[in-house]
């Protein structure tokens, strides 16, 4: 049975959530990056910046593999766990 939310599938509506989401943390963190002199922190720690990139990109793999492994009513609300610490954590910080 699909859920959805008057005519528009949960899936749907939870990708444009999440996106959302996602856009207003990028444009929080690159303003605050901006503002307190980040990137060039980053620039000089180019190992870091490396070593941070590529957790990023093996958590997405393995985040994308899960998904297959695990049903999505233990994944979603999982994430939604993840992302609601990582927006606390965001407003919190100075």
């Amino acid at each position: 049975m699909a859920v959805q939310v008057g005519r528009i599938p949960m899936e749907t509506v939870a990708t444009a959530l999440g996106t959302s989401g996602a856009a207003a943390r990028r444009v929080v963190a690159f303003a605050r990056y901006s503002r307190d002199g980040g990137f060039a922190v980053l620039r000089a720690n180019l190992r870091f910046t490396a070593f941070m990139a590529a957790g990023s990109v093996a958590g997405a793999v393995l985040g994308g593999l899960l998904r297959g492994v695990f049903p999505d009513l233990v994944l979603i609300p999982v994430l939604a766990v993840i992302l609601l610490d990582s927006e606390v954590r965001l407003a919190r910080h100075d």
